[in-house]
This record gives C-alpha cells, structure tokens and sequence, in this order.
C-alpha cells in the first residue's frame, strides 16, 4: 500500500464517519423531545454533514478517478464504507442517542486535537475547523449524560443501559491497521494515545454521573470497520440515504 491509497482509507474514515453520525442525527429532526433539542441535533448534523464533505472531496482527490464527495457517498456500497460501526446502530430512545454521542465525540475531539498538528495540510486544516464544532457536539452530550444520569431513577438506569449497549462498539475506534502504521511519519496520530486521553474524557463525565463504566469481562467486543464489516443496520440507512441519487442518475438538481 502506498502513502497515497492509505491517505485515501483514512480520509474515507473520517469522511464516512461523520456522514453516517450526521444522517442519524438529523432522524431526529422534528422527533426530539424538546424544540431546544430538536434544533441542537439538526444542527449537529449539518456539522457532521459540513465535515464529512471536505474528507470525501479529498478522498476524491487522493483517488483520482473523478468522484467527487457525492459520488462518494450515494454511489457505494455498504462493505465500502469505513466508518465506525457505532456511528451506523439505530437512534434508540434518547438517551441512547446521547450516549452514542457522547462516545463518539469524545473520540473525535481528541482525534483532531491530535490532527491539528499533522503535516497533511488538508488534514491539519479540516482538523483545525471542525475541532471548533466537535467541542461543542461534546460538551452537549455531556451535560445530557450528567442530567440523565444524575435525574430520575429510571433516567439513570436507561442512560446506564444505553452506555452499555454502545461500549460494545467503542474498540472499534482503535483497532489500528497498515493504515495506521504507514501515516506515523506525521501524519496521522497513534491511536494508542488517543484511546489514553479519550479514556480519561469519558471516565471523568461517567464518574461524574454517577454512571458505572461498562464491564467487558466477557472479552466481547465489537469491531471490523475498518475492513468494511458492518452491522446490518448501515445498509439500511444507505437505502434511504441513496435512493434518489440511485434511482435518478445522473440528475442534475
């Protein structure tokens, strides 16, 4: 593999991730439980959205066979999306979406921390931008683990319940490959410090909550995005996402 095909994987992670959060997100447009709340995630997903089209447009780029970011996200299929399996399962009820949330975000904002300092000045500089909005997408889903958490008895036990069922996908987030190991020339950061610090992030809020960190003494966790192995749920977001660009090629808008 060389430097070039291995900065179009990964700009397709970063790209991919963010589309499918973003598509998730916005599920929630006009079904939140409060107008407030209705309007932040929309706008959360116009972020992920904003961010996704810079990476997919550089994958564009790097693979140099004239597909732009749309071509990129409604002319694939689901093995080759990259994103990360967590992004892709259901909205659940609320607290599930927060919690899913705040699991990927925590990720994303120590991710392009780390990005800010690459020698890819595409990289450096999507970094740069969309560390700005992840901030915010992470500080919002932690005053919502903090309210849940530390609400009503049943809001507690939902959101402990929810945290649970998403810890399952959260090794996914470092499972390093040649990828990985090809951009350590400056690049891209180790992922090993970036679980280290998002560790730190999370524990603190869970802690905070009065919320439990999930056990993995089963060993069981929940990986292969990387590979394009996924849960059956991302090909049926892709059906709804890609119908019309599917169904009427080519058409102009």
């Amino acid at each position: 593999m060389t430097k070039n095909q291995a900065l179009y994987e990964y700009a397709l992670r970063l790209g991919d991730t963010s589309l499918v959060l973003g598509h998730r997100l916005s599920e929630w447009c006009g079904h939140a439980p409060l107008l407030e709340e209705d309007i932040a995630l929309s706008n959360m997903a116009l972020d992920l959205i904003g961010q996704s089209r810079l990476m997919l447009a550089y994958a564009g780029t790097l693979e140099g066979k004239g597909n732009d970011e749309d071509a990129l996200a409604y002319h694939r299929d689901a093995r080759q999306y990259r994103n990360l399996l967590l992004a892709e399962q259901p909205n659940g009820d609320f607290g599930y979406t927060i919690a899913r949330h705040f699991l990927l975000s925590a990720y994303l904002v120590t991710l392009y921390q780390k990005l800010t300092k690459s020698s890819d000045e595409t990289l450096n500089g999507f970094a740069q931008k969309s560390l700005k909005e992840m901030i915010y997408h992470l500080r919002h889903a932690s005053d919502w683990m903090l309210r849940l958490g530390d609400g009503t008895p049943e809001s507690k036990q939902r959101v402990q319940e929810s945290l649970d069922a998403c810890w399952l996908f959260t090794d996914d987030f470092f499972d390093a490959d040649a990828v990985d190991a090809i951009l350590q020339d400056g690049t891209a950061p180790d992922l090993a410090d970036i679980k280290t610090t998002w560790l730190v992030t999370v524990t603190s809020v869970i802690t905070l909550a009065g919320l439990q960190i999930p056990a993995t003494t089963n060993g069981f966790m929940r990986s292969g995005s990387r590979k394009g192995n996924h849960t059956e749920y991302l090909g049926h977001l892709l059906a709804d996402m890609q119908f019309i660009p599917r169904a009427y090629p080519g058409t102009k808008w």
